[in-house]
């Protein structure tokens, strides 16, 4: 299941990603701070001020007035921060880069360079830019947040340190902790990822997508039980999101959960085109013996379309659970027509027609399958069984022996190659294997036991005639 993602774009205030530079209408506390001015810098901030002449007034004191001068460094700002708002991100290079020319130490023009390259996709010079500003100024928050936003998808490893540093400086916020857990969990750290997310989830239990990741995180490491919890969390606060409500789906059918079949019907109310989700669902439908419902979805499945290797085998199960067999065998040769090269398919047809006692049709299918997957001993032994019943005895016991080079026959192996050997006359062979089956069979099928117990008393005699 593919986790939900969002693009954090360095000027992103909201999602405390990073801050650009102050609108003129007021500041966020967030914005860092230029080492120069005691505020936020911004084009209007001057370096310096000239009192007027004083105007006169008949009883109140002469009160200065100020102009501000023009800071060819401001201009420059002012200059990016138009690009920038313009999405003109390559535009922004130049004037902040001859503003670093004048003043390489402000933090601040470092970490609004980052972000053009960010946005350009220039990761390395990105990547460089970020590093000076918190070079300069370790406790930016904004710059560790970016560094390690731009470095998760490509270096997670890498994207730990600089986003635990910004947890560290963003102590209250959920979203840094999410980033964290990510970095954390694409760097094989599963339990580091999930006290992340624990954490993010305490700071704002109201947080969807750290509720969703901590319980994709669970999933994943085989904790469905704990799955579910969050993700019916997740679906208390999000009724609508297609992504909880898939997660719940599965770490309810990952626990065998009866329950798991509507959850999935919720997920498809509002994804109905997920063929895969639905597949599941019909599955699921057919375990439970609801044989309809499960015709029902195949049949959504396939509306207006042909029908897929995926969802005729679905029917064909169906219908050999209604124990339609012509039918199943009709559905499976449209499968085998459209997947030629898949072994199941051959295979399962083989078994329907040695059911239907159709032995020389299932023999060419069950070795088809064998000429695809020649170690799967199902169909060896499927093989074998059609030999048998179709009078091949020879064929058959030669399939048995082959089958005992792979696995320890069983009792009832012993007992039908005992048969075949006593069908072709070998005597010798057929007394050493009826008597392997009575030793393992231990009197379990009594039938089976008085048939071998009489023939081994024939076989016997015959073998003293020959002496």
């Amino acid at each position: 299941m593919k986790l939900p993602q969002r693009m954090f774009l360095p000027c992103c205030v909201a999602l405390a990603a990073v801050v650009i530079l102050a609108s003129r209408q007021g500041t966020a506390s967030a914005v860092p701070k230029c080492p120069e001015h005691s505020g936020v810098l911004t084009p209007e901030v001057g370096v310096g001020v000239l009192q007027s002449v004083p105007e006169k007034s008949s009883n109140k004191p002469p009160q200065a007035k100020t102009q501000k001068l023009r800071n060819p460094l401001n201009d420059l700002l002012d200059e990016a921060q138009a690009d920038l708002d313009k999405n003109d991100f390559a535009a922004a290079i130049v004037p902040l880069q001859k503003f670093l020319e004048e003043k390489p130490d402000v933090a601040f023009a470092h970490f609004q360079l980052a972000y053009a390259f960010t946005a350009l996709k220039r990761t390395d010079e990105a990547r460089a830019e970020y590093q000076k500003a918190i070079e300069i100024d370790p406790k930016m928050a904004e710059a560790h947040l970016n560094l390690g936003i731009l470095l998760l998808d490509k270096d997670p490893a890498a994207a730990v340190a600089p986003l635990r540093k910004a947890t560290d400086l963003l102590p209250a916020q959920s979203r840094p902790r999410v980033l964290l857990g990510l970095a954390l969990e694409r760097s094989g750290d599963p339990a580091g990822a999930a006290a992340s997310f624990e954490a993010a989830s305490r700071l704002d239990p109201n947080d969807v997508e750290a509720i969703t990741h901590l319980a994709a995180m669970y999933l994943r490491n085989s904790r469905p039980a704990d799955a579910e919890l969050k993700f019916r969390q997740a679906v208390q606060l999000q009724p609508q999101s297609p992504f909880a409500l898939q997660g719940l789906a599965q770490s309810l059918d990952a626990q065998k959960k009866p329950e798991a079949a509507d959850a999935y019907r919720n997920y498809l109310a509002l994804q109905p085109a997920d063929v895969a989700a639905r597949n599941r669902l019909t599955r699921i439908l057919i375990d439970q013996q609801q044989y309809d419902a499960a015709l029902a979805e195949i049949d959504r499945a396939s509306a207006g379309q042909p029908p897929t290797v995926e969802t005729l085998k679905l029917r064909a199960d169906v219908q050999i659970a209604q124990k339609k067999i012509d039918d199943a065998i009709a559905t499976l040769r449209q499968a085998v027509a459209l997947a030629p090269k898949d072994p199941q398919l051959h295979g399962g047809l083989g078994r329907l027609l040695l059911q239907k006692r159709d032995f020389p049709a299932a023999e060419i299918e069950l070795k088809a399958a064998l000429q695809l997957d020649r170690n799967n001993l199902s169909y060896w032994k499927d093989l074998s069984s059609t030999y048998y019943l179709g009078g091949n005895y020879q064929a058959a016991a030669a399939t048995l022996e082959l089958i005992a080079k792979s696995e320890s026959p069983s009792a009832g192996e012993w007992f039908i190659r005992a048969l075949c050997y006593d069908k072709l006359d070998e005597v010798q062979p057929a007394l050493d294997a009826y008597r392997k089956f009575l030793e393992l069979d231990q009197n379990k099928n009594p039938d089976q036991v008085w048939q071998a117990n009489q023939r081994i008393h024939v076989l016997e005699k015959r073998a003293e005639k020959k002496k």
